[in-house]
């Protein structure tokens, strides 16, 4: 019998036409994601796509299936709201859709607290490159809540966290030298920088920020990866800008607020009709997000 993340893995597919975009719309490996499918096609007893070298289409079987698919995910999701409605808040399972560089630094401590009081409630991350994509997981009944850059257009409800400071990490040693915990980002105009890969959210955030100060950044590095960012500024590469809630308390490099100041708005968003669980969890992280951690205000100062 085809399970439903079975359907979900095979639907991801169909609206992303791509076997690795939907892999990271649902924050899974692909070789996860293609074993889903591949069970599916065992299941069904013939092949649901056609693999093309740079996109999929679906079969007869894979067009057939479609709109029966569609209808069992989305009634498995309505009768979970039903019943979660009905049984309270002591199980079931939390679906969080959550911007990575976001999560990282916000979610550990949260998800202690979360944890403690909800021991029988599972926990589910969807881990996102930037707010569009968090948008549309949550558009398409994947998650829950979804935590990000506050989006735009929202028809759910949105619950602001704060606003969130992203700072300059600077290598160890070397100019330019940090005045007052502030530099001026055009003083770093000249610099090859430890940049974002072009899908990832801070990448722009970066490219808005430097032609602000009048300037495109050099490219020294580019990772995929939030977290490697203060490890590459820390081993001497290049300067990153990076939000606070990430920096490691064992970073070894300088810290700096850019001048001009790069903010952003952070929130948590659900469906406009939110079922208890989710409401009790977006009420916890309101009251105990920390967004500018503490070892990082310090040496701001």
């Amino acid at each position: 019998m085809p399970t439903l993340r079975q359907f979900e893995a095979y639907l991801t597919v169909v609206d992303e036409g791509s076997f690795t975009r939907a892999a990271q719309r649902l924050g899974v490996s692909q070789p996860g994601l293609s074993q889903q499918v591949a069970a599916l096609e065992r299941e069904l007893g013939s092949s649901l796509f056609s693999r093309l070298p740079r996109s999929v289409t679906l079969t007869p079987t894979g067009r057939a299936l479609l709109p029966h698919a569609r209808a069992c995910v989305d009634a498995a999701s309505r009768a979970t709201t039903a019943a979660r409605s009905v049984a309270g808040t002591s199980a079931g399972e939390l679906r969080i859709a959550v911007v990575y560089s976001v999560g990282l630094g916000l979610l550990p401590g949260v998800l202690t607290r979360w944890r403690a009081d909800h021991p029988g409630v599972g926990v589910r991350l969807l881990e996102q490159n930037g707010v569009d994509s968090l948008t549309t997981v949550m558009q398409d009944g994947q998650a829950d809540v979804g935590i990000g850059p506050t989006p735009h257009g929202w028809r759910g409800r949105v619950r602001v966290l704060g606003t969130e400071e992203l700072v300059v990490l600077l290598p160890p040693d070397g100019p330019p030298d940090v005045r007052g915990g502030e530099i001026a980002l055009s003083r770093l105009a000249d610099v090859a920088w430890v940049q974002y890969a072009p899908s990832h959210g801070l990448s722009a955030d970066l490219d808005a920020a430097a032609g602000a100060a009048g300037f495109r950044p050099r490219l020294a590095v580019r990772t995929e990866q939030t977290a490697m960012a203060p490890q590459l500024v820390a081993a001497g590469i290049g300067p990153a800008l990076v939000p606070a809630g990430i920096v490691p308390s064992s970073f070894t490099g300088r810290i700096a607020r850019p001048v001009p100041r790069v903010e952003r708005e952070l929130a948590a968003t659900t469906g406009a009709e939110p079922d208890a669980l989710t409401s009790r969890f977006v009420a916890l992280l309101a009251r105990r997000a920390v967004l500018m951690p503490p070892h990082v205000a310090e040496r701001l100062t």
